[in-house]
C-alpha cells in the first residue's frame, strides 16, 4: 500500500510519497536513525506536489484552520488533484499520513481518503521538516526561515489578540490577588493586635475592626501620652465619641508594659504597613467591580461581582464558563465532594461556588437545592449573553435577578412568577443596544413560533386555545371515568377469584378432615 504524507510548511502545502519502506523497516528506531542521512532518506521519500500560499494572510488562515483540525477548500482541492481517486465501493490502495489525528478524521469524513497518524508517520514528517529546503529547489537560502518567523509572529499575535475593555484574565488575576490579600491582611492584623496588646491590652476589647485598630494604635503610640486633650482627634479617628472616651479611660488604668522607643518605632511601621495593605485591598476590590461591570455586567448584576469573578476564575475564562451547562455551573467548585459522593455512592453536592450568593442563604433549608438549580440556570443565561453579545449591558442581568427574587417568593409565599419569555420581552424593550436585542430576539423568536404553532392549525378554521383546552379536559375526564370503571371491574374480578380460591381450599380441607375421621373409625372397629 502506497503511503503519502501531508506536510504543512510555512510557505505552503506539500505532498510526499514514501516508497521502499522495507529497506529501512517499519521500526520507529530504524526510521529515527535513517532520518538524519539525506542520501538514505531521499531514496525513500520523494516530493509529489507543492502548493505555495498566496500571501501572509492566506498562510495565517490556513495555519489557523489546520491548528483547529479543519480542512479548508484549498487543502481539499490540493489533495484531490494530487492523490489517486477514491472509489466508493473499492478499498483505496493508499493512505495519507498526517501529523494530527483531528485533521485526519476531518479529511476522511469529507473526502473518504484514509488517513493515519502514529509515531512512524511523525518520524517521517520530522525528516521532511529537517530536509524540506532540499526538496524544494526554488527556495533561496533564508526564505524558509523568514516565512516561519513571519507566520509564527502573526499566528501568536492572532492568538493573543484581545479586546482591551473585555479581558477576563484581569478578573482572574484580581480575584486571586483579593483572596491572597484577605489572608495576608487577616494574619498581619492578628499579629499586630497581639504585638500592640503587650503595651495596651484593653484596646482589643474596645476596637474590634482590624483596620481601625491599626489606625487607632498608630495615632495613640504611647498610651501614657494620651489625655483628654486628644479627645477630638481620637473621636475623628474612631468616629464615635463614647468609644474615644472609653479608650482614654482605659489608657489611664492600663495593665500593659512600657516599650522602649525602638520597639515603638517598629510597631508604628508595622501598623502603617497593615493600613496600606488594607487600603490596597479596597482599591483592588473597586478595580474588580469595575472590571466585572465591563466584562460580565449581566452576571455581576445577577449574582454579584465577587461570586461572578470566582466562577470565571474557576472555569478559566468567560468563554469556558459560557460553554458550561447549568448543571456543571451549579456544582462548580465542589468537584472533590462530587467525586467523593460518586466513589462512595452517597448524595452528590447541590451547590458549589454559588452557595456564597445571598439567594441561597435566603432560601429555606428544603428549598436550597431547588434555588441553586434555578440560580445556576439564570447564571448560565447571563454568562452567554455577556460572552457572545457585542456590546454589554446589565439590563438582562437585572431582569434575571428579578426572576430569582420572584422564585424565592414563590417558594416561600406561593406567588406565581412571571414567564421567562415575558421577562425577556421587557428586557429587550428597555435595552438600547441593537446588537444585544437582536441576540436575544433570536432566542425568543423560536419560542414565539412554537407558541404560534400550538395555537393555530393547518386548516382554514383555526380553533381558539381555550376551546382546545376545554376539549382536552373533557377527554381527560372521560378517560378518568373509563379508567375508574375498569378499575372497579378488575377489583370485582379479583374479589370473585379470591372467594373461589377460599371455597376450594375449604372444600379440600373438609375432604381431608373427613378422610381422617373415617380412618380413625376403621381403626376403632378393628
Amino acid at each position: 500500500m502506497a503511503l503519502y504524507m501531508l506536510y504543512e510548511a510555512a510557505s505552503g502545502y506539500s505532498l510526499f510519497l514514501a516508497h521502499g519502506l522495507d529497506e529501512i523497516g517499519q521500526n520507529t528506531e530504524a526510521v529515527r536513525g535513517s532520518v538524519s542521512d539525506m542520501n538514505r532518506f531521499g531514496k525513500v521519500v520523494q516530493l509529489v506536489a507543492f502548493h505555495p500560499f498566496e500571501s501572509a494572510l492566506d498562510a495565517l488562515n490556513q495555519c489557523n484552520s489546520v491548528s483547529e483540525g479543519a480542512m479548508t477548500d484549498e487543502l481539499r482541492n490540493f489533495l484531490e488533484l494530487n492523490l489517486p481517486k477514491v472509489k466508493g465501493v473499492k478499498k483505496p490502495k493508499f493512505s495519507l499520513g498526517v501529523s494530527d489525528h483531528k485533521i485526519g478524521s476531518h479529511i476522511f469524513e469529507v473526502t473518504k481518503i484514509p488517513c493515519e497518524s502514529n509515531e512512524f508517520i511523525h518520524e517521517l514528517l520530522r525528516g521532511v521538516r529537517l530536509h524540506f529546503d532540499r526538496f524544494i529547489k526554488d527556495l533561496k537560502p533564508g526564505d524558509l526561515e523568514k516565512a516561519q518567523l513571519g507566520l509564527g509572529h502573526s499566528y501568536s499575535r492572532a492568538k493573543v489578540k484581545f479586546n482591551v475593555n473585555r479581558v477576563d484574565n484581569m478578573v482572574i488575576q484580581a480575584i486571586s490577588l483579593l483572596d491572597t490579600l484577605d489572608k495576608d491582611v487577616n494574619s498581619f492584623s492578628m499579629r499586630f493586635r497581639e504585638w500592640y496588646s503587650w503595651h495596651f491590652p484593653e484596646l482589643v476589647k474596645i476596637v474590634n475592626d482590624n483596620y481601625l485598630f491599626a489606625k487607632v494604635a498608630k495615632f495613640i503610640e504611647d498610651k501614657s501620652k494620651l489625655s483628654e486633650d486628644n479627645l477630638p482627634e481620637l473621636t475623628e479617628v474612631l468616629g464615635d465619641e463614647d468609644k474615644a472616651k472609653e479608650v482614654i479611660e482605659a489608657a489611664k488604668a492600663s495593665m500593659g508594659q512600657d516599650l522602649n522607643p525602638v520597639d515603638m518605632i517598629n510597631i508604628q511601621m508595622f501598623a502603617q504597613r497593615v493600613m496600606e495593605l488594607a487600603e490596597y485591598r479596597k482599591n483592588i476590590h473597586e478595580y474588580l467591580i469595575e472590571k466585572m461591570n465591563g466584562i460580565a455586567p449581566n452576571l455581576a448584576a445577577l449574582i454579584g461581582e465577587i461570586v461572578g469573578a470566582r466562577l470565571i476564575s474557576h472555569a478559566g475564562s468567560l468563554t469556558n464558563l459560557a460553554k458550561c451547562p447549568s448543571s456543571t455551573l451549579q456544582i462548580l467548585g465542589a468537584e472533590k465532594a462530587l467525586f467523593r459522593a460518586l466513589k462512595t455512592r452517597g448524595n452528590t453536592p447541590k451547590y458549589g461556588l454559588i452557595f456564597h450568593s445571598s439567594f441561597i442563604g435566603r432560601a429555606s433549608a428544603r428549598n436550597k437545592g431547588r434555588m441553586a438549580r434555578y440560580l445556576a440556570n439564570k447564571c448560565s443565561i447571563a454568562t452567554r449573553i455577556d460572552c457572545f453579545a457585542e456590546n454589554g449591558t446589565n439590563v438582562f442581568g437585572e431582569k434575571l435577578r428579578e426572576q430569582v427574587e420572584e422564585r424565592l417568593d414563590f417558594y416561600d409565599k406561593g406567588v406565581a412568577p412571571r414567564k421567562n419569555i415575558d421577562v425577556m420581552k421587557s428586557a429587550m424593550e428597555t435595552a438600547n443596544d441593537d446588537g444585544m436585542s437582536t441576540f436575544c430576539l433570536f432566542i425568543i423568536g423560536s419560542t414565539k413560533e412554537e407558541d404560534k404553532s400550538t395555537v393555530t392549525t393547518n386548516g382554514d378554521g383555526a380553533e381558539p386555545k381555550s376551546e382546545k383546552k376545554k376539549k382536552k379536559k373533557e377527554k381527560r375526564k372521560l378517560d378518568d371515568d373509563s379508567n375508574g370503571v375498569a378499575a372497579i371491574e378488575v377489583e370485582e374480578d379479583v374479589a370473585e377469584k379470591k372467594k373461589k380460591k377460599k371455597s376450594k381450599t375449604e372444600s379440600v380441607d373438609g375432604g381431608e378432615a373427613d378422610g381422617e375421621v373415617k380412618k380413625k373409625k376403621k381403626k376403632n372397629k378393628d
